[in-house]
């Protein structure tokens, strides 16, 4: 009877170790994918348009590189309903 039992608990942590590798290849490969579509579609797309997602061109004349905000007061019903 132990013979059967050992036999089957082996085959159980087989079959755990053989499921643990097969999930960490195929996450592996759809994040992957994922990622590259992803990113990789955004990427092109931004080219594409022409798009700059960060301001990076230095300019020696500039004195500042802040970026004025328009804040302006708002009624108080606003803040209530930001939703």
């Amino acid at each position: 009877m132990s013979l059967i039992k050992d036999f089957f608990l082996g085959f159980k942590e087989g079959f755990m170790d053989f499921g643990h590798d097969v999930s960490v290849i195929i996450n592996s490969l759809l994040l992957s994918i994922v990622y590259f579509v992803g990113v990789g579609l955004t990427s092109i797309f931004a080219k594409v348009f022409k798009k700059h997602f960060l301001d990076l061109k230095v300019n020696k004349k500039k004195k500042s590189y802040w970026n004025d905000l328009d804040l302006k007061e708002k009624d108080i019903e606003k803040y209530y309903r930001t939703f």
